[in-house]
């Protein structure tokens, strides 16, 4: 027998699973043994995922209630800008001399 065949595979949580264990922890409601009996996990990472909570947590409200979005990329729009000034600038000076031109007939 290997030893790979005995091994336990490495579980992934959802993120959904874990803030909904991490906001049971907080409330108190019920004990760290009940919730490890409950969502079937060991009390160091209720105690983690509760922990990385309340260190995120004010990033929820940080950003979003000054109302600063995230930093767009503008450099191709900048270009463009750019190229459009440059053409507007170009056919503003054509048509003046274009006036001039025939201003002068």
């Amino acid at each position: 027998m290997s030893k790979s065949s005995w091994r336990r595979t490495r579980r992934v949580f959802n993120p959904e699973l874990k803030a909904k264990v991490a906001l049971s922890a907080l409330r108190d409601d019920k004990t760290l043994a009940e919730l490890c009996q409950q969502f079937e996990l060991h009390p160091t990472q209720i105690v983690q995922w509760k922990k990385q909570l309340l260190a995120n947590v004010a990033r929820v409200f940080g950003t979003a209630s000054k109302g600063q979005a995230a930093p767009a990329i503008l450099g191709p729009f900048h270009i463009k800008i750019g190229q459009q000034a440059l053409k507007i600038n170009f056919l503003e000076s054509a048509l003046a001399k274009e006036n001039l031109l025939c201003a002068g007939k």
